[in-house]
Order: structure tokens, then C-alpha cells, then sequence
């Protein structure tokens, strides 16, 4: 779906999901991807894979939590 020529994120809040950090951000924060779609992790190093819940998503990028 399109939103005035932009796509809808991928994502939702509420949403669980298994990823993979891929990479850490200036800030520190994990970095893993939903279907290309860039999710900010705190908390996590490079490799660790987990589950998180989105908790905030904006037009290009989302915040999770892990889970547990």
C-alpha cells in the first residue's frame, strides 16, 4: 500500500519478531531489518539474535524491545 507516493512501513506497533543484529548504530542501539525495514534495538551487540516487540515506528525506520 502507498500513502502519497511513500510506502507504509512494514511494520507495526504491537508486532513480535526474530531477528538478527546486524549492526550498531551511532547511538549504540542494535540495528536489525523486517523486510529491509530498519529496527533499532537497544541493549544488543552484532550477532545476537532475538525477539522483540516494535514498540514506535516512524516512516523510514522502528524501535523494539526484546522480550523476556
Amino acid at each position: 500500500m502507498e500513502r502519497g507516493g511513500s510506502r507504509l512501513p512494514p511494520v507495526k506497533v504491537g508486532e513480535r519478531y526474530k531477528v538478527k543484529i546486524e549492526a550498531l548504530g551511532k547511538g549504540g542501539d542494535g540495528i536489525a531489518r523486517v523486510k529491509g525495514f530498519v529496527i533499532f534495538v537497544p541493549n544488543t551487540k552484532v550477532g545476537d539474535e532475538v525477539e522483540i516487540v516494535i514498540n514506535s515506528v516512524k516512516q523510514k525506520f522502528a524501535f523494539g524491545e526484546i522480550i523476556g
